[in-house]
């Protein structure tokens, strides 16, 4: 079984303001009872289909400039970008259509794709918010940009030291990205960007006897007092799935060994900086079983979130690359359109056993579908459900 990066889990801190909400961040569920939300939550529970997604996550280009082994997106990487002109008027046609917030990852890496700079720009002028998932490495050419027009930047960085980054994170070129990527942070930092996080994806490899032959488990410590040191805000832990999106289950003196650090660094905390355990990390400490069953047929919240990508619109980004997760493309088809006419998607009781960071806020709308109370609507704070 070959581990995986994990993938997206949705926590996207909305900025400094204070550490109890970055630490509300990972609430998925409670975010759909936002004000700006919970109207297109009701609807979707009442099986109305909504003119567009709240939320997109958008893959500008599936180009990277790195040669990660273990990459979960290896089998769609560098086979193509949304052209330079599309993806800007794209940008205009999600504002339009009213999508609320825009997530550019990928896929690839959303920096390397020449036109960014005007897809950010538009979807600024327009109000939609924005934030970004990076290898960290391009940051400097976009650094203004991104710090005065971004709600949030997460970097994957999975190491504390050059030689572990090396080793998870090859450059194709085989000169090391990590003093760039370093330097990058700490650059992004100092321009004031309103929450930056350093994401820490534990990995490791074996042999054909299962044995452990490499990890970056021991520097998650490490990592944390860099994180902070650079001026982060955060710093998010998240355990690799395996190639059909599965926890990995570990050992304990594994899990022991990182369980220690997660202490430690808690000792870091404070108003201005966090640790964040992404939910399949607290799956893999608590050894739940990687299969987690669904009841229900329809992913609701695919309603409300969706995945635009150069090779098509997909329902999530655990279905990016999946012909039976595709429902429409937007290459030359507005987005309102294909919306319109986009396809089913997967049915999650078949198509998502494995544990999904989305499955709280299905179970949420599927109460309310089901005739159970409606939640009471709070302030918004974070439209990155």
């Amino acid at each position: 079984m070959t581990a995986v990066p994990a993938l997206d889990a949705g926590s996207h801190p909305p900025g400094r303001a204070s550490g109890d909400l970055v630490a509300r961040s990972l609430d998925l569920t409670a975010k759909l009872r936002q004000r700006s939300v919970l109207p297109a939550v009701l609807r979707v529970a009442q099986g109305e289909r909504l003119a567009a997604p709240l939320v997109v996550d958008l893959d500008p280009t599936t180009a990277c400039d790195l040669a990660c082994p273990e990459c979960i997106s290896a089998d769609v990487l560098h086979t193509g970008r949304l052209a330079g002109e599309r993806i800007v008027t794209l940008a205009d046609e999600l504002a339009e259509a009213g999508v609320r917030a825009v997530i550019l990852i990928g896929g690839g890496e959303p920096l390397l794709h020449r036109r960014i700079g005007d897809v950010i720009d538009v979807l600024h002028e327009r109000g939609v918010r924005i934030g970004l998932v990076t290898n960290g490495t391009q940051i400097d050419r976009h650094v203004d940009r991104l710090a005065a027009k971004l709600d949030w930047v997460r970097v994957s960085v999975d190491a504390a030291t050059q030689d572990t980054f090396d080793r998870f994170r090859p450059v194709r070129g085989g000169r090391s990205a990590f003093p760039r990527v370093i330097a990058n942070l700490r650059l992004l930092a100092d321009r004031g960007c309103h929450s930056l996080g350093y994401s820490f994806l534990l990995m490791q490899r074996r042999d054909d006897a299962g044995r452990v032959v490499e990890s970056n488990y021991g520097e998650v410590l490490a990592a944390a007092r860099l994180a902070k040191d650079l001026g982060c805000t955060y710093v998010e832990l998240k355990a690799a799935l395996d190639e059909h999106h599965f926890t990995i289950n570990q050992r304990a003196a594994d899990l022991a060994l990182v369980r220690d650090q997660v202490a430690a660094v808690r000792e870091l905390e404070d108003d201005s900086f966090r640790l964040l355990t992404s939910s399949n990390w607290l799956a893999v400490e608590a050894d739940h079983d990687p299969v987690e069953p669904k009841s229900y047929h329809t992913c609701r919240i695919s309603q409300l979130r969706t995945t635009v990508t150069p090779n098509g619109v997909f329902v999530c980004p655990y279905h990016r690359g999946n012909p039976a997760g595709r429902i429409g493309d937007v290459a030359r088809t507005p987005f309102a359109q294909m919306w319109a006419q986009a396809g089913p998607g997967v049915d999650p009781s078949v198509d998502c056993r494995f544990v999904c960071a989305r499955h709280g806020s299905n179970l949420a709308v599927e109460a309310i579908a089901a005739g159970g109370p409606v939640p009471s609507p709070v302030d918004d704070e974070d439209l990155f459900f």
